[in-house]
């Protein structure tokens, strides 16, 4: 008995992905709505214009200090990062140096701070 219904379920899972798409399905035309353009900035982030901000380090060194989010943030190379997770901050000494850097805006940040803490 047990061995049917492992038999059926195994014939149900083979049988299941054939019979998706076994047909053509015709796609509906594609209708363009014009609308009026308006002017506006685009949106954009600060870490996609390359100037990091201290506080989201300062936060991510918090709250994420552990697992270096605050290094991946400001673009450390990733075998360094690793190396800090692995070796707890380096005894957490080099977790205390990445406080004074960031507090400081003397952190090596790809792209540097934006000039502004917040």
């Amino acid at each position: 008995m047990n061995l049917r219904i492992l038999l059926l379920f195994l014939g149900l899972l083979v049988a299941t992905p054939a019979s998706y798409a076994s047909f053509p399905v015709p796609r509906p035309a594609t209708t363009t709505v014009s609308a009026d353009v308006v002017d506006e900035a685009p949106l954009t982030s600060p870490a996609a214009q390359g100037a990091k901000s201290q506080g989201v380090a300062l936060i991510l060194w918090i709250f994420l200090g552990f697992l270096a989010g605050h290094r991946w943030y400001l673009g450390s190379p990733w075998y360094w990062n690793l190396l800090y997770i692995v070796t707890l901050g380096g005894a957490f000494v080099w977790a205390i140096i990445d406080l004074i850097d960031i507090i400081t805006g003397k952190y090596p940040a790809k792209g540097g701070f934006k000039g502004e803490f917040w």
